[in-house]
């Protein structure tokens, strides 16, 4: 007389841990989310011009005048590359997106600059007056903290994930 033994459950298991393999997809999306969070947090740091006090010369057909320029700022913000454009690269495990900024000058806001002072700048309408620069670290600050948040933000990820495929939801 033999005993029967019921293994729906480990069949159930074994299924589960199959479905759990880590997905290509599931990970460049992890990776998208993170560079869309870094993303916006640069765009918030990011600084607009500011040329309320700045003037430029007008012709209005009697001669030049000084008028305020009327000038916006915001270039350097709007140059981050959108969400949309996120494009992430996998290889052997690791995935990369790369954030960048296409205004000529995003570097010298980060970093900050050398400049000569006494020179004249037409496009802030004023003379120069420090020899440096510092720079704004609106990215290298925003990475720090992405990379802080990092490890909970994909623990918890990965929770969900685990609920999904071992509860069937």
């Amino acid at each position: 007389m033999g005993t029967g033994i019921d293994t729906s459950e480990l069949k159930k298991l074994r299924q589960s841990l199959e479905k759990a393999r880590v997905s290509d997809e599931f990970c460049k999306g992890l990776a998208k989310e993170m560079a869309a969070r870094l993303l916006r947090k640069v765009v918030k740091r990011t600084p607009v011009g500011d040329y309320s006090d700045t003037y430029e010369f007008v012709d209005a057909g009697d001669g030049k005048f000084l008028q305020e320029s009327g000038k916006l700022g915001g270039e350097l913000r709007r140059a981050w590359l959108t969400e949309n454009t996120l494009e992430v690269r996998g290889n052997g495990g690791v995935y990369t997106i790369t954030i960048q900024n296409s205004m000529f000058y995003a570097s010298y806001v980060e970093y900050g600059h050398r400049q000569q002072p006494g020179r004249y700048v037409p496009a802030i309408n004023k003379k120069l007056k420090e020899p440096f620069t510092p720079g704004k670290f609106m990215l290298t600050k925003s990475e720090e903290e992405i990379r802080k948040m990092a490890p909970r933000f994909v623990e918890k990820k990965v929770e969900e994930w685990l609920m999904e495929v071992f509860n069937g939801k």
